[in-house]
C-alpha cells in the first residue's frame, strides 16, 4: 500500500477491499474500519464488497453492533441490496 503511494499511484477501491479482506482474515477490525474512513475520505465509493468485508471483520472481532450498524448503512443510506457474498 505504502509503496503504491510512494510510486504516485492511488489505491482504488479493488485495493482497499483487498487490504479489508486482509484485515478481517488477521482480525484486524479497527484497522478495518480505519481503511474504510480512509476511503471515504479520498471519495472511492465503496460497494458490497466492502460492506460484506467490513461486516464479517466486526462480527470476527465480536463487534456485533458495528456490523449490524454497517448493514443498515449499506441498505440506507448507500442503497445497495444485500446479497450472498
Amino acid at each position: 500500500f505504502d509503496e503504491l503511494q510512494r510510486r504516485g499511484l492511488d489505491p482504488d477501491i479493488i485495493t482497499y477491499n483487498a487490504l479489508l479482506s486482509a484485515c478481517e482474515k488477521g482480525g484486524q477490525w479497527q484497522k478495518a474500519l480505519e481503511l474504510f474512513d480512509e476511503l471515504k475520505h479520498r471519495g472511492l465509493e465503496p460497494g458490497i464488497i466492502t460492506y460484506s468485508t467490513l461486516v464479517s471483520a466486526c462480527g470476527r472481532g465480536a463487534r456485533w453492533e458495528k456490523a449490524l450498524e454497517l448493514f443498515d448503512e449499506l441498505k440506507q443510506q448507500r442503497g445497495l441490496e444485500p446479497n450472498i457474498v
